[in-house]
This record gives structure tokens, sequence and C-alpha cells, in this order.
């Protein structure tokens, strides 16, 4: 670079500045942008510190609200089975009134084989491989948890082998639930002097040890007889549509 091109910037730099410094003209709309983009810039940093804030806030409250909701399903079947046992208490007037649930929330991991909906792994801590669960969605039977190769297999209420006691309609009508892999379930073994209507309830009966009394199952919509007992086809109120978490009810008392 020759010394007469370096004077010419040096001297073209030095005007600028001193122009800018003493030119109204010029200094404003410089200044007006550069405050633009200041005032971008703290907006932008204000908007995303505020939606770390929130975001952080809602996570918490989230899991605080998720944490509540598992508390109070809890407590609900507690207190569904504590409310049979009182009407229980009234009606006989001898109950021994024993009541000490054990209810545990659980995941579901993945169906056990693709394409069959009606059976899921559960992962559940102190798994007894000896024993058969009820399985619970809110206030609903879900089916019960069985041993698969000494871990806990989820048959949800249309599985054929998906089996427990239960009580129809207003006579509280003994009879034995299980599915048949459709997508309602039959009652069978109902004995013959109950009159069994459509849209009865069906609820747990507890006599098999696996549900406490009074879980919903769902209402009758068809009744035939066959050896000498009526089976009940009914719409089951739990609907298998991806849920993640249920409750298994480990013991009774």
């Amino acid at each position: 670079m020759n010394k007469e091109l370096f004077s010419f910037l040096f001297l073209s730099v030095i005007l600028s500045l001193a122009s800018l410094n003493y030119s109204s003209t010029l200094q404003k709309p410089i200044i007006s942008f550069l405050n633009e983009i200041k005032i971008d810039y703290h907006s932008s940093l204000e908007y995303i510190e505020s939606s770390v804030t929130n975001h952080i806030s809602q996570v918490e409250k989230i899991e605080y609200l998720e944490e509540k909701i598992r508390n109070y399903e809890n407590n609900h079947l507690v207190m569904q089975q504590l409310a049979n046992e009182i009407q229980n208490l009234f009606e006989e007037n001898k109950s021994p009134f024993k009541s000490d649930p054990r209810v545990e929330l659980v995941r579901s991991i993945s169906y056990e084989k693709f394409g069959d909906l009606n059976r899921v792994w559960i992962d559940m801590n102190e798994y007894n491989s000896s024993k058969i669960y009820g399985l619970v969605y809110k206030e609903l039977v879900a089916g019960i948890v069985i041993p698969k190769e000494n871990m806990p297999l989820a048959l949800l209420n249309k599985d054929i082998k998906s089996s427990y006691s239960v009580y129809v309609g207003k006579e509280k009508a003994p009879g034995i639930a299980h599915g048949n892999n459709s997508k309602n379930i039959i009652i069978e073994f109902i004995p013959t002097w109950f009159t069994i209507n459509k849209g009865d309830e069906i609820i747990t009966s507890g006599l098999d040890k696996i549900f406490f009394e009074g879980l919903k199952v769902g209402k009758v919509i068809s009744v035939t007889s066959s050896q000498g007992y009526q089976n009940a086809i009914v719409e089951p109120y739990f609907k298998a549509n991806e849920i993640n978490y249920f409750h298994i009810i480990r013991s009774l008392n």
C-alpha cells in the first residue's frame, strides 16, 4: 500500500469520526439504529429468561400436580374400600371392620407381543410371583397381574385369562368375569334365581381376595342362559388407550 492511499484512508476515517461527533444529522440515524438493536437484544434476552423461568416453574408445578393426582387416586381407592366396609357394617351389623389395603402406583413398560393390546409388562417393586394382583385405573378395574417368567404381566380385562369375581346388579348376583379377546367381557356362572337386566352394573365382589368390593367393572348389555347358569355380556368401563400408569392392590388387609 503506497503512502498516498494510506493517507487518504486515514484522512477519511478522521473526517468520518469528526462528522459523527459534530453532525447531528449523521449521528441521529446511526444512534437510532444502534439503540433499536440494543432494545431488540434486551427484549430477546428478557423473553428468553422469562420463558426459561416459566418453563422451570411449569415443570415444577406439573410434577407437584402429578404427585397430588397419584396420592389422590391412591387415597380414593382406599376410601372406596372403607366406604364398602362401612356399608356392610350397617347392613350386617356385625362387620369386624378390619381394613388396611395396600395400593401402589405402577408403570406399564411395553406390550408382551406386538399386536396384542391386552397384555402389558408392568414395572413394580418387591414383586411376589406367587400372587395375583388386582390392577386398577382410577376407580375402574383394568385387569389382573400374573407372573410370567417371574416377571409381572398385566392381563387387561379383555384378555381371555383375565378372571376375577364380581357382583351383578343391585341384588349382587355372584359371577366370574373374564375376557374373550373382543371389545366386551363375559360374566359367567350367575345363578338362575337372580334377575339380571340390561344396564345392570358390575362391581368387584372381593371374594377372590384380588380386589376389594365395589370397584366398577362395566354394565350388562345382554344376558343368555347355559348349562343351568346365566351369562352376561358386559361393556367394560375401562378402555385401554395407551395407559402409562395403573394402581395395583398388593393386599386387602
